[in-house]
């Protein structure tokens, strides 16, 4: 059994992302788009061997018990690679020229048990995904959705029938819609752990206390070589500092 909070997760997940064979192709020769999040920022840091600011790449998150967005000013752009390098050059203008190998890396809010996920939409004409999704699958091109499990919902579906920034009355903080992704490929704590060790993992429970709000606990299970090298992966992100809310 090993346990994740939710920081080491998202850096568990990140170096599964870094690692998988689409990723790694674009990376040498193609076009890599990052998207704004805090999974996904993990994961500029593992492409660009640098720290990112968590809080000033995210767009909208939770926090401070209630749905907000970074301020415009703090913001950063989404980092976009061509060949393994940052340009400057918008997200929405490199996405015009996506080809099928091409890599798109977007976090969600929101997973289900059919590896469908959900992302939260503060913007009203859809944001980043919706921006994004038609043209990624018009083109089928490599659609990555790194999520932690903490962000299980039962039914991604039935979420997303629920939101909506013109349909709620009330919320705390911003009023979202959720959008379902369901043709990505979804990278979770079960399947970074096959990825980085080659193990199979079962998600058994969550929660805890003590700074393990939100942690998952998982069973991992396959050769004794394989597991000794999970149990080496997990311990190598422990001690990763939860994402701050720094002050606008």
């Amino acid at each position: 059994m090993v346990v994740l909070t939710p920081a080491e997760s998202k850096r568990l997940i990140a170096r599964a992302v870094v690692a998988m064979p689409p990723v790694k192709r674009a990376l040498e020769k193609g076009r890599v788009i990052i998207a704004n999040g805090t999974t996904t920022a993990f994961i500029a840091e593992e492409i660009l061997g640098r720290p990112v600011s968590k809080y000033r790449y995210a767009a909208g998150y939770i926090g401070e018990g209630k749905l907000a967005v970074t301020s415009p000013e703090l913001r950063m752009e989404s980092y976009v690679l061509v060949d393994g390098r940052p340009v400057d050059v918008p997200a929405k203008e490199i996405i015009q020229e996506f080809e099928a190998d091409d890599v798109f890396i977007k976090g969600a809010n929101a997973v289900d048990a059919e590896g469908h996920a959900g992302v939260l939409m503060a913007n009203d004409r859809g944001g980043t995904i919706g921006m994004a999704q038609g043209t990624l699958v018009a083109r089928g091109c490599h659609f990555i959705v790194p999520v932690g499990l903490e962000k299980m919902v039962p039914s991604v579906s039935e979420a997303s029938r629920k939101g909506g920034i013109r349909r709620l009355k009330y919320a705390m903080g911003l009023k979202v819609g959720l959008m379902p992704v369901v043709n990505a490929t979804v990278v979770t704590e079960i399947q970074a752990l096959r990825i980085l060790a080659g193990v199979e993992a079962t998600h058994v429970a969550s929660g805890g206390i003590g700074g393990c709000e939100g942690a998952v606990t998982l069973v991992v299970e396959g050769t004794d070589e394989a597991v000794r090298r999970a149990f080496e992966v997990v311990e190598g992100v422990k001690g990763e500092r939860p994402v701050p809310v720094e002050k606008q």
